[in-house]
């Protein structure tokens, strides 16, 4: 018997093509689709019970740190837009202690120990970044022997180099801001010997090799100019001794006078050599973020 078409294509899918998957009712390839790996589900923090019976509750204590009137806080609370020790908060009988807990407010971190001081400090020319000086020289204890807390400065300053100089009881936070690891940027400005190359910044930008190793900055711009000089904005986040002063001498540009402007969040403003003033709520949740807090 001749064998029909049918049977003559075995084997073979309708357009006469071999298959070997399942086919449906037309007889056409059915393809199969392949399971969707899905995306690691992030690690859920473990509930926590962040009522302290003996504390202070917690709205009153947002309010005391000048987040808003009490009822504001209130109103953040039940948003869920308050955490305690990374446990949301929306109960507002919640209390909690100030001294052991941390309160983040829309992520970033509420300090509520009224303990705590945060300054900006314009250090002058001629004084040194230290609490005290053996040689006799002016330093920056001078500017603070007045007050009670026991102060911490946050970095150094060049005793030729004027500018921002954070100071601080908040010895954690302190210590992280001068940590490489954390990177936060500071923001100078120097008095360097003009004309400017225009390939400059892209130089500064790639790195410069020095006796201790590489150096490269954030971002680098020429503020002003005269004949023979420029004015140069410089941000790093590099903490080495003398580091914008080496680099620029590196490229040759030896720098004639340097100002530090800026240090993270905090910016010196219109404050004068010699004067200080407190942080805002803001910088000094600003610095927290900056130091992983």
């Amino acid at each position: 018997m001749t064998p029909n078409k049918r049977n003559s294509n075995a084997g073979k899918g309708s357009r006469g093509r071999p298959h070997g998957g399942r086919t449906g009712g037309s007889g056409r390839p059915v393809r199969t689709r392949r399971p969707q790996q899905q995306a690691p589900k992030k690690p859920s923090v473990p509930y926590v019970d962040v009522h302290d019976p003996d504390g202070v509750r917690l709205q009153k204590l947002l309010a005391a740190a000048g987040v808003g009137s009490r009822r504001v806080c209130e109103d953040l609370i039940r948003q869920g837009r308050v955490s305690v020790d990374e446990q949301v908060v929306q109960e507002l009988g919640v209390r909690i202690d100030p001294l052991k807990q941390s309160v983040h407010v829309d992520g970033e971190r509420v300090q509520l120990d009224e303990s705590r001081v945060y300054l900006a400090f314009n250090k002058p020319l001629g004084v040194v970044s230290t609490m005290s000086d053996d040689k006799g020289r002016p330093s920056v204890a001078d500017y603070v022997e007045q007050r009670k807390e026991r102060l911490f400065h946050v970095g150094r300053l060049d005793v030729d180099t004027e500018g921002l100089l954070l100071l601080t009881n908040d010895g954690e936070l302190a210590n992280r801001l001068q940590h490489p690891s954390y990177g936060v940027p500071k923001t100078y400005v120097a008095m360097i010997p003009g004309p400017v190359p225009r390939a400059l910044g892209k130089q500064l930008r790639e790195g410069v090799e020095l006796d201790d190793g590489k150096v490269a900055v954030d971002s680098f711009k020429v503020v002003d100019s005269t004949p023979g000089w420029a004015l140069v904005e410089v941000v790093l986040h590099e903490g080495r001794k003398h580091i914008v002063r080496r680099m620029l001498e590196a490229v040759g540009h030896p720098v004639e006078s340097l100002s530090r402007t800026d240090v993270g969040p905090v910016q010196l403003g219109e404050l004068r050599p010699g004067k200080m003033r407190p942080l805002t709520r803001q910088e000094v949740a600003g610095l927290y973020k900056a130091a992983g807090l």
